[in-house]
């Protein structure tokens, strides 16, 4: 790639000659790779040659060795185990500014099977990773908006609605790429402390439309994802059992895009509450209930993993993991009752009424920095190990 992440040779092209290794070299400011795949190549590359020399070859076989596509394939799964959030975000970020085909639906799926893997293991550790990174920072909005979106409506297909796995795979990466003709866009606008210029709404409000065509451009050719990325921002109300796949996915897509939308934080505003947000996915246009938005509420919860809440001790807490219904989650309390940070987080299951939720507290209103590696762990632990 380029110094701006345009990719200039696609996998598997011999560069045929020195003279045109130079002209590459100079294009576009000097040849990059990705950090994450440089890591991987040379791990796999050292631990190849020391396989080597322990099998005591000869030099010759040594300095001919290559890093082949099964090694490159097993180092990138033992990659992608490693990787945390904040990566993710990163991968994400590149992904949405690809404009080259060669290889955009290998990273996407890619991206999309790690956020699959954690709603199989860990999807309140998932939900509490994206949500208070949507709530807390402004960097690479449209990246973590796109994630927390796509992993609201796989969750919400799968545990909910309980749609076919092809389904599940689907909503998730037309969510992932709905946006991608204003990625730029979206990003400068999290940042900008006026309202949107005449030309930036046209762009906002034609960029459904934008973000098919760089999809056809990239390779997309599924009508039923294009169809999806086109219409998810159509306002039709009503139940999701009359209306054809890709119309149910891209209403399902809407109410989850509405709520992750009011939750993240503008330079101009900050964040709006959890639960109000909520409020707001689950009535329609014509305020009634959303069948899509309760089902966004159903499979995240009204206090959602990565939230803040007041208990009746008057104790400030974050959600760390749903719990038996919609209001009743498990939480860790951060603040005591006379506002000072606590040592350690203490454990509390809302469903007792002494520890029961009073009230949502936004983002802005808890004045600590949170430890995502700290807390993480919290969201999978098992019921033997909780003190509740």
């Amino acid at each position: 790639m380029d110094k701006d992440g345009t990719l200039l040779a696609r996998k598997g092209f011999v560069v045929p000659s020195r003279s045109e290794l130079k002209e590459f070299s100079e294009r576009g400011g000097g040849l990059f790779i990705d950090v994450a795949d440089s890591e991987a190549h040379h791990r796999a590359y050292v631990d190849q040659l020391h396989g080597l020399v322990r099998a005591e070859k000869s030099l010759g076989e040594i300095a001919n060795t290559q890093i082949s596509g099964e090694t490159r394939s097993a180092r990138q799964a033992s990659q992608d185990e490693r990787m945390d959030w904040l990566d993710l975000q990163a991968i994400a970020n590149t992904l949405l500014r690809d404009t080259q085909p060669a290889s955009f639906q290998e990273r996407l799926e890619r991206l999309q099977r790690q956020l699959m893997r954690h709603i199989q293991r860990n999807p309140d550790g998932a939900l509490f990773a994206l949500i208070y990174l949507s709530a807390s920072e402004l960097r690479m909005y449209s990246a973590t908006h796109a994630m927390l979106v796509s992993l609201m409506c796989m969750l919400a297909a799968k545990e909910v609605l309980a749609w076919p796995e092809a389904e599940q795979q689907l909503i998730g990466k037309a969510a992932l790429t709905m946006n991608i003709g204003m990625t730029e866009l979206q990003d400068k606008l999290a940042l900008q402390l006026e309202p949107p210029a005449t030309s930036q709404r046209q762009q906002v409000n034609n960029h459904s439309h934008h973000s098919v065509e760089m999809l056809l451009d990239l390779g997309v050719q599924d009508p039923l994802w294009l169809e999806i990325v086109r219409d998810h921002h159509r306002a039709v109300p009503g139940p999701l059992a009359s209306r054809t796949p890709a119309d149910r996915m891209a209403r399902l897509i809407r109410r989850a895009d509405m709520f992750a939308a009011r939750l993240s934080p503008r330079a101009s505003r900050p964040p709006i509450a959890p639960a109000a947000a909520m409020q707001a996915c689950y009535f329609d246009e014509n305020q009634a209930i959303d069948e899509a938005g309760a089902a966004i509420i159903k499979a995240v919860g009204i206090y959602q993993p990565g939230s803040f809440v007041r208990l009746t001790t008057q104790e400030v807490a974050v959600v760390i993991q749903r719990g038996q219904n919609t209001t009743t989650p498990r939480v860790a309390v951060l603040l005591n009752r006379s506002g000072v940070p606590t040592v350690e987080p203490i454990l509390r299951d809302t469903h007792l009424r002494e520890y029961r939720i009073v009230a949502s507290v936004p983002h802005k209103d808890v004045k600590i920095q949170l430890n995502l590696e700290r807390l993480l762990p919290l969201t999978s632990l098992p019921k033997s190990d909780r003190p509740w």
